[in-house]
């Protein structure tokens, strides 16, 4: 004979097993120290300068985006 199931209870427990699969992502995607963060945003601060600084200039300006 089969296990009798309550839906109810058995739809709660799968939300919760999402709910908490949902939050170990956040977890390992925004968990960082601010330290961390620090260290990421003056990373990308050389390298936006190191790029930058190897960009070829030409007389006419077409090197640099319409945006500045």
């Amino acid at each position: 004979m089969a296990e009798i199931v309550n839906l109810r209870m058995a739809r709660k427990a799968r939300n919760r097993a999402r709910a908490e699969q949902q939050a170990q992502e956040n977890r390992a995607k925004f968990g960082r120290t601010k330290t961390q963060k620090a260290n990421e945003r003056a990373e990308a601060d050389r390298l936006a300068r190191e790029i930058e600084g190897a960009r070829r200039e030409t007389d006419d300006g077409a090197d640099r985006p319409e945006s500045e």
